[in-house]
Parts: structure tokens; sequence; C-alpha cells
């Protein structure tokens, strides 16, 4: 009986070697954290992979820091800390396909925030984008939607705050479309359904703009002389019947 416990204790770790052995044949590199996970995998085709740690030491004045984040094919997917070489935490940023997508947030030496930004990331493989194309005579009202290509990039999108770094008070906001600084002109602003999304805003040239008729003196003098006055008949030559 002892004989067969020892053999199938063997056999288990033999099996748990293998697994292992399997498990780490598939990354081309990787680290074994302090805690025992598998840390800055690279695959066998080089892309970065699953849970990584990377340190940045000071370099020409510019401070050190750590980041932790996840790697997806090589690319930074989902939130990403930054902290100081001491600890700190100086970023959390938000990521997809590898570019800055969402609410991203930076801190001072006090853990006070100092500033939020807003990004948009467009998916590489479907680089385009949905806008509203507005009525001409009435910009509240959206007549369609057209599909337009985009450069696969992030994009500014969204509402930003700056921050005081000595109280933490709110200084400024800006609002950010697609990399374009938002603006009181730029409120419902139409588009011309026939140019599309790139069309011409509905402007009119002040030379373009409809004159007003000019009345005859005559006209003028007899509309001022009645002017106030019962409604006069006019007759207009046709006799009666």
């Amino acid at each position: 009986m002892r004989a067969s416990n020892i053999r199938f204790r063997r056999l288990l770790l033999a099996a748990l070697l293998l697994v292992s052995v399997n498990s780490f044949g598939q990354w081309k590199s990787y680290i074994i954290g302090k805690k025992g996970d598998t840390l800055n995998r690279v695959d066998l085709k080089g892309r970065q992979q699953g849970p990584w740690v990377i340190r940045q030491e000071p370099l020409r004045g510019e401070r050190g820091y750590e980041e932790e984040g996840y790697f997806e094919d090589g690319a930074r997917m989902g939130n990403w800390r930054r902290f100081s070489l001491e600890g700190d935490l100086m970023a959390i940023e938000s990521y997809r396909w590898g570019m800055k997508d969402g609410k991203q947030v930076y801190f001072n030496l006090e853990g006070r925030p100092t500033r939020e930004e807003m990004w948009r990331a467009i998916d590489p493989k479907s680089p385009y984008d949905t806008v509203p194309v507005r009525d001409l005579n009435d910009p509240s009202k959206i007549v369609r939607y057209q599909i337009v290509k985009v450069e696969p990039s992030s994009y500014k999108h969204g509402k930003w705050r700056f921050y005081s770094d000595r109280d933490g008070r709110l200084e400024d906001t800006q609002e950010w479309v697609m990399n374009k600084l938002k603006t009181a002109d730029d409120e419902l602003l139409p588009i011309e359904v026939s140019e599309g999304v790139e069309g011409k805003r509905n402007t009119v040239k002040k030379e373009d703009a409809p004159k007003e008729k000019v009345k005859p003196k005559e006209v003028m003098d007899f509309e001022k002389k009645h002017s106030g006055k019962k409604k006069y008949d006019v007759r207009d030559g046709a006799t009666g019947g």
C-alpha cells in the first residue's frame, strides 16, 4: 500500500512538472513576481501579454516611475497605474487597443488630482465614426447619421478639468470633440446635407442677403398722410353690376 502511494505521488509530480513546462513553454520570456505570479510575459511572436510592471529610472532630470497594467497582443488594455519610485500614485490611465481611451487622472505629490482628461480611441480594425447631419433650417434637428472614415488614433474627446496644485480647486474646464476644442461658435451650426459631413456651414454673406425694397416717394407720402386713420377704399376701375 505504501509503495502504491509513493508511485502515485511520483506520477502526480511528473504530471505537474509537465503542465508547468508546457505552460512556460509558450512564453519567449517572463519573470516571476514577489507573490509567485508570472509577469512581463512575451509570447513566441514577440508580443507582450498579461500583467506587466515597467520600471523607468530617473533620466536627464526627469523623475523615475513604475507602471503596472495589462497587455493584450502587445497593446495596452484597461487601467494602468503609474507610481513614483517612492510609491506615490502619479496617474491612473485607461487604454484600449494600445491607445488612451476614457478618463485619465493625474496627481500631485500630495495625492490630489491636478488634471482629468477624456480621450477616445478608434479601433484600428474598424476606423470609422458615425456623425450626425443636421437640418439646414433647424440645427437642433438631426436629419440622418453618416459614417465617415477617421484615422485610427487616440483623440481628445470630452470634458477636461484642471485643478489648482495648491488647494485642489477647479480652475478651468475644456470641451473637446475629436481633437478640436469646442467653442461657443460651434453650438448647433448646421451642415449642408448635400455636402455631407464635410459640407459648408449654413452661412449667408451680407451681399447675398435679400435687400429691402425701396418704396417710391409718392407711396411713402400717401401712407404717411393716412397713417393712423381708418382704412380707406381703393377703386380698381371695375364697374358695378
